[in-house]
């Protein structure tokens, strides 16, 4: 199956999840309410802004990264990310230890968290010490449905 862009709207998204291939790479993607987005594998979850929320922040210019060793609970600000539209935090989705920071890719492209939010624009990978939270994150068709409803 053709490599599934997840730079893509949240519609076409649902309509590609009606291939077998789809689902599969769908399902391994969560979201946490505050428009994190996570991918769990091994024990590391790789974290970054959804594209719903990185096309309502519009052109990204600066990200706060958190700092590698650094633990976080679940729903902690673990940094924030500036656009030329506004600043917002980031939340931690799972709690954990940050283990990576996409830093040296984002800021010599900054483009990258909105042309590609929830694959090469990722902004850090966490050592989770609670797998279990995964579960209770939303799936895709879960989320799309929260950002309908979301009025902010």
């Amino acid at each position: 199956l053709p490599h599934v862009m997840f730079a893509l709207s949240l519609r076409t998204l649902t309509a590609s999840a009606r291939s077998v291939g789809a689902v599969r790479r769908l399902s391994a993607i969560k979201y946490a309410p505050s428009h994190e987005w996570v991918k769990l594998d091994n024990g590391i979850a790789t974290v970054g802004i959804s594209n719903y929320a990185q096309a309502a922040l519009g052109d990204v210019v600066y990200l706060d990264f958190p700092t590698v060793g650094n633990t976080y609970a679940q729903k902690e600000s673990f940094g924030s990310i500036e656009s030329v539209k506004a600043t917002s935090d980031l939340y931690a989705p799972l709690d954990g230890e940050v283990v990576e920071v996409n830093k040296e890719a984002i800021e010599s492209n900054w483009a990258v968290v909105n042309t590609s939010p929830e694959q090469d624009g990722w902004i850090a990978k966490f050592k989770v010490s609670n797998p279990k939270q995964f579960d209770a994150l939303m799936d895709a068709a879960a989320y799309k449905t929260h950002c309908e409803n979301d009025h902010h």
